[in-house]
């Protein structure tokens, strides 16, 4: 009977620790569709409430941390179960990340309500649905230890990069053009970095996905195509 009880409490344990990532994973979803609401309409007590929300992120992914290592230290866990751990702690970081990248991207937005003169950047919002979808698709795969989801989130992370540099390129020729942009513009490649980021975190849980169902760390080097240093040194000019 009390290896029964500590069989059922360990299992009870790996579930809630499941659900809290999981939890968590729709937490950064939701703060990331916010957040470019924000781009979109800079409201700026919207924007206020994404920054504000992000201290429930942090507290889930201290929540994460603790459950990690009472879970180690009590159940010496092995095998399929230590990968599964392993695997919530990392994921809880890409995911606490995300939040903050989000929140950042609302700071970013307010400050451009209170400018007169702000761009159109068409492809910034692409950029977003785009990484909201990556993002709801890693988080898929790991809820359905799905290999072959997570590695097509995976190829495809040059895919956002290539996005990003295109409205370097967009943005840096507007404040060229016009001094006048040279602020908000500041704010919307800071807005269109953070968005490149939180896709390399939604690939780096790809890669915990991978390691999940397979024990192997990915060895491959992920497809770049951030080209936005190549793009800076030919709007340069001449002896700059």
């Amino acid at each position: 009977m009390l290896h029964e009880h500590t069989v059922k409490t360990y299992e009870e344990d790996l579930r809630g620790l499941k659900a809290k990532v999981q939890r968590l994973g729709s937490l950064a979803t939701e703060q990331l569709e916010r957040a470019m609401a924000c781009v979109a309409h800079p409201r700026r007590q919207d924007c206020e409430a994404v920054v504000r929300d992000d201290v429930e992120l942090d507290r889930l992914e201290r929540e994460i941390d603790a459950d990690v290592l009472r879970i180690l230290a009590l159940r010496q866990p092995m095998a399929v179960d230590l990968r599964e751990i392993i695997a919530a702690l990392r994921i809880s970081v890409e995911l606490e990340r995300i939040g903050d990248l989000a929140s950042n991207i609302a700071k970013r937005s307010a400050a451009l309500d209170a400018l007169a003169i702000v761009p159109s950047v068409g492809g910034l919002s692409d950029l977003g649905r785009q990484v909201r979808r990556r993002l709801e698709r890693v988080l898929v795969a790991l809820s359905r230890r799905d290999l072959e989801d997570a590695a097509e989130v995976w190829r495809n992370d040059s895919e956002i990069d290539q996005r990003y540099t295109a409205i370097f390129r967009e943005t840096l020729t507007y404040m060229m053009e016009d001094p006048r942009t040279i602020s908000a513009g500041i704010h919307l490649l800071f807005i269109a970095k953070n968005l490149e980021r939180i896709g390399d975190h939604a690939t780096n849980i790809a890669e915990m996905v991978s390691f999940l169902v397979t024990g192997r760390e990915a060895v491959e080097e992920r497809p770049k195509g951030d080209a936005s240093i190549e793009v800076s040194q030919q709007l340069a000019p001449p002896g700059s």
